[in-house]
């Protein structure tokens, strides 16, 4: 039990640092402000509770989607 436990906290955690990275990376696109103001505005302009949210919602639910995935493919 504490090896899944601990192997789904990896998982979702590795899920939410690719959702802050792809907002972080969005913030230097050309329609994004950060090459102007800087990585300091960048980071403080992705990390609000709303985007923390999401990411929490998002990489549960990936993460119980891979996990169905890979018990239905291992009783094939």
């Amino acid at each position: 039990m504490k090896g899944r436990l601990w192997t789904a906290i990896v998982e979702v955690g590795f899920i939410i640092f690719l959702f802050y990275s792809n907002l972080l990376m969005g913030e230097y696109e050309r329609s994004g402000e950060a090459s102007e103001r800087g990585l300091a505005w960048a980071v403080m302009d992705v990390l609000t509770l709303r985007n923390f949210a999401i990411a929490i919602v998002a990489a549960t639910v990936g993460y119980l989607v891979v996990e169905y995935l890979r018990k239905s493919a291992a009783n094939r």
